[in-house]
């Protein structure tokens, strides 16, 4: 699977999922949080997957969110199946809380 923003390797039955915006810090875009949320689902629906680490490339795990797109950086909010309304971020937490993996985050550097 080719990812934009991050990197995604099995090997060993561990799925790493590498934040790959070095040059913005690892900064949270909408195509960042997309690209997590399907890499997440990936990892969750390959029995050969055992754990899933996250870390960042470069010199930093994540700066936060990359606002240099304006304030709607998080995406549309869409209705979650509990009824509440959730933004892109709001999506990847529930979908880290629902993974049926073990998840480590394996944090270098600045982490907002």
């Amino acid at each position: 699977m080719e990812f934009n923003t991050i990197i995604y390797e099995v090997e060993d039955r561990i799925a790493t999922v590498t934040l790959n915006r070095p040059d913005r810090l690892n900064a949270w875009n909408v195509e960042m949080m997309s690209e997590l949320i399907e890499a997440f689902g990936l990892a969750d629906t390959d029995d050969d997957v055992r754990v899933i680490i996250v870390t960042g490339a470069g010199r930093g795990f994540c700066a936060g969110a990359d606002l240099s797109g304006g304030p709607s950086f998080t995406g549309r909010k869409v209705e979650a199946p509990t009824g509440v309304p959730r933004d892109k971020a709001g999506q990847f937490t529930l979908t880290v809380f629902e993974n049926t993996k073990p998840v480590i985050a394996a944090i270098n550097g600045p982490a907002v």
